[in-house]
């Protein structure tokens, strides 16, 4: 098992306990405990704040990616300046956001009239973002030293569950919303606490070099130039996935904007394997590119295309089966507001298949990024957002929230259409057989065969009925085709050693 296939089996697995976890957070405690109202203005300080915090950034996090194992390989942890240098040029862009806010406090305000309680609680997001910010640069260098599992457990895990336990000091009335709010805004304090000892304590990683090295002096042309391209591509790509937020709750209010909230984290689910593999992937194709290993790189390619089609359509078909299932429980635990969850069924189908064709596309984004043509991964992503804006605006306009996921639909496929295309004519890279075809289409009419059989009036007998059948009747076929040998393996692996193990020790 390569160190890809290990971490990312991790990864994984913190990544999955967290999604658990904000499942519970979202769909049981936050409809229990919160208004629609202020489940969306939640929901809207993380989305700002996320965008926020990458544009503080200014270009470093993509030149930690890129360029740390230079500096590690020529200067060593004691006399490497790249985290000083990166870390001023951080709080600089976070000192230009709190000027520009300041200045521009009154128009933000203005432009949030559909939605007054995010403009009265809106100075919240800037200590979010502060602390987020800091995560993001602790994190990048994180990855380069191969740390991502960690960081991926503190980010996906360790988050959520500071989150149950503030959502819980609210629902038994220990705080009101404002103290919520503050301590919300200060989420990210313990994580990046945790993962700055835990770089320090790994010897490989200091701040305390404050001499500009020859490797700077000889780099800095470049990685200006590489940090201002895939910065502005890595904040519009960002820009087009948070937008619809922006456009919700400017346009028709926070309410609207939980129940999108709800529809893009379920089938965010999808994205559990994609991420892990991300935060893995990207060092080792960096170093690929560096040694210019290009048979590593379609390895990696072909691999991440096989595992992550084969686990996004299992995600797919048992998010899609138990989506009425879903809305009858949201309906019954919101009994505040009466319920009004209906309209998330089709959201989360439309936007559930944009997921699975960025899923389907594998690593694309990681391959161009870490290439000597990441100037391509701007203008991809430039196209993305002159897209999607417009197309966000006039579709919610004319087609409220479901317009809107048709949006995301249409934008994240023509944004890999072109990705793909580019990354075959480019470097003939292909990374799809016969195999994924025959399992896509099997693997759909798999999913319309098991959504026939009769519902149950008990929703819980009726999720465990439809997604025992169906994630049997799926391993059967992933066992057949074999599209994924190496997810299968560890499937395989996993019911033939570790679950009897587990039993064995109880």
């Amino acid at each position: 098992m390569g160190i890809i296939q290990k971490q990312g089996v991790k990864s994984s697995f913190f990544i999955l306990m967290g999604f658990l976890i904000g499942a519970v957070n979202l769909l049981v405690l936050f409809p229990m405990f919160f208004s629609k109202n202020d489940q969306g203005l939640v929901r809207a300080m993380l989305d700002i704040g996320a965008t926020l915090s990458v544009f503080c950034t200014l270009g470093t996090l993509p030149v930690i990616y890129k360029f740390y194992p230079f500096y590690n390989h020529y200067l060593g942890p004691k006399k490497n300046e790249l985290p000083f240098i990166t870390l001023i040029i951080n709080l600089i862009g976070f000192s230009l956001l709190l000027i520009i806010g300041w200045q521009q406090k009154d128009f933000i305000i203005r432009k949030l009239g559909k939605s007054p309680s995010l403009g009265q609680y809106f100075n919240y997001v800037y200590p979010y973002t502060f602390f987020l910010l800091i995560f993001y640069w602790l994190e990048a260098f994180a990855w380069g030293l191969r740390k991502g599992v960690y960081s991926n457990f503190l980010r996906e895990t360790l988050i959520r569950i500071l989150t149950t336990l503030l959502i819980i000091a609210f629902g038994l009335k220990y705080i009101d919303l404002v103290g919520f709010l503050s301590l919300f805004s200060l989420l990210y304090v313990i994580p990046s606490l945790l993962l700055l000892i835990n770089l320090i304590q790994s010897k490989q990683f200091s701040f305390k070099s404050l001499q500009i090295s020859n490797v700077t002096k000889r780099l800095k042309g470049k990685m200006f130039s590489f940090a201002l391209f895939v910065f502005a591509g890595q904040f519009f790509n960002l820009l087009a996935r948070t937008n619809d937020t922006f456009m919700i709750v400017g346009l028709r209010g926070l309410s609207d904007a939980s129940i999108f909230a709800i529809a893009t984290y379920v089938s965010a689910i999808l994205e559990i394997p994609q991420r892990s593999l991300n935060s893995i992937s990207i060092p080792v194709l960096a170093s690929s590119w560096k040694n210019k290993d290009f048979a590593n790189i379609k390895h990696v390619y072909h691999k991440s295309v096989s595992n992550l089609l084969a686990i996004g359509l299992l995600l797919f078909g048992l998010i899609w089966l138990n989506t009425d299932n879903l809305i009858a429980f949201l309906n019954w635990v919101s009994h505040k507001e009466a319920g009004g969850y209906d309209a998330i069924g089709k959201l989360i189908f439309i936007l559930g298949l944009a997921k699975l064709i960025d899923l389907a596309t594998g690593v694309n984004s990681q391959i161009i990024g870490t290439s000597n043509f990441w100037k391509f991964d701007f203008y991809t992503n430039l196209f993305y957002i002159l897209l999607s804006l417009p197309l966000n605006y006039y579709l919610i306009k004319n087609y409220n929230l479901e317009g809107l996921a048709y949006s995301n639909l249409i934008a994240l496929t023509l944004y890999n259409s072109i990705r793909f295309s580019f990354l075959y004519f480019k470097f003939n890279l292909q990374p799809y057989t016969y195999k994924h075809g025959l399992f896509l289409l099997l693997s759909i009419g798999l999913i319309l065969l098991v959504h026939q059989i009769p519902h149950a009036n008990n929703i819980l007998a009726n999720i465990l009925l439809q997604s025992s059948v169906f994630g049997l009747s799926f391993y059967l076929l992933v066992s057949w085709i074999n599209p994924a040998p190496e997810a299968l393996e560890i499937v395989n692996n996993f019911f033939k050693n570790k679950l009897p193990a587990i039993f064995r020790k109880k």
